[in-house]
């Protein structure tokens, strides 16, 4: 289960909020205003879901949400706001501010449950997306690919280097590829350097 931040600064509904995110399972960080909600949303190992009082001492909770959303990260925290504030007006603010979702007050526990588990869930996804496109730029850097047009002598078959140096056409596919040689003779060449082994092959 992921940490939760709870940034109320009234009393009772913060300690309603602890028991019940507690009952379900969860741990809970308390913060009671947006200065120390945004100082700990800040920290390496920040709750990844937060559930923030809109009008809060020092900063509201829709300036949290806006600062939160600054910040670089590869996995965004999961924003709640929590607000006596109903008209779509409002939501619509508070969602713009960044917030992902937002509890009326007085919030019904149903209710409150269903939504803290949508941000679990979205984490969750958030996470294995995150995996996957790390996978993906690890394997894109260990990929080298030849493209466009590649100077090559008609005679040796040596290739002219971005240095205007002349590297064998084996030396250079082996630096800008993931391609590795091993030498052999085909029958041509082996008839042509070294026709005594083949006649001794045929006789």
């Amino acid at each position: 289960m992921p940490r939760i931040l709870i940034a109320e600064d009234d009393l009772t509904s913060c300690r309603l909020l602890e028991a019940m995110l507690v009952k379900w399972g969860y741990q809970v960080e308390i913060t009671r205003d947006g200065e120390q909600a945004w100082a700990a949303l800040q920290q390496p190992d920040a709750p990844k879901i937060a559930i923030l009082d809109w009008m809060m001492p020092g900063m509201a909770g829709t300036e949290v949400c806006q600062k939160v959303r600054a910040l670089p990260t590869t996995v965004p925290p999961y924003l709640i706001l929590l607000t006596a504030m109903n008209e779509k007006r409002n939501i619509v603010e508070g969602l713009r501010a960044g917030a992902n979702d937002y509890v009326t007050k007085p919030f019904d526990s149903a209710e409150l449950k269903a939504r803290v588990e949508v941000g679990r869930l979205v984490l969750e996804l958030y996470s294995t997306l995150a995996n996957k496109v790390s996978e993906l730029q690890e394997a894109l850097d260990h990929v080298k690919t030849l493209q466009g047009i590649l100077p090559i002598c008609m005679h040796c078959h040596k290739i002219r280097t971005d240095s205007e140096s002349w590297q064998r056409i084996d030396t250079y596919i082996t630096q800008h590829t993931d391609v590795n040689f091993s030498h052999g003779l085909c029958p041509d060449c082996l008839e042509k350097y070294y026709p005594e082994d083949d006649s001794e092959e045929e006789s």
